[in-house]
């Protein structure tokens, strides 16, 4: 299954601090097949990353292991996703 993370920036002094971090731990999970996308929203209030996970738990215990989540300088919106089989017909 599919899990988006919504990740608004609640700290951008810390963000920006932590941001490296947050990036190496999304660039390592994608290279283990636990992220299928992730980027930042363009007016920089935030980002979003789509994991892959066998469950909700699962995909909680990822994002909540991300640095920018750890250390408080974002929040976290986690919401299963079942993304359409387009073209529908």
């Amino acid at each position: 299954m599919l899990y988006v993370a919504l990740l608004p920036i609640v700290d951008q002094e810390l963000n920006a601090k932590i941001r490296p971090a947050h990036l190496e731990y999304i660039n390592d999970l994608y290279k283990q097949d636990k992220v299928f996308m992730a980027g930042p929203f363009t007016d920089k209030q935030g980002g979003m990353v789509i994991y892959k996970a066998a469950s909700l738990e699962e995909a909680r215990k990822l994002a909540e292991g991300d640095p920018v989540v750890v250390e408080g300088a974002r929040t976290l919106e986690l919401r299963e996703w079942n993304p359409l089989e387009l073209p529908l017909t």
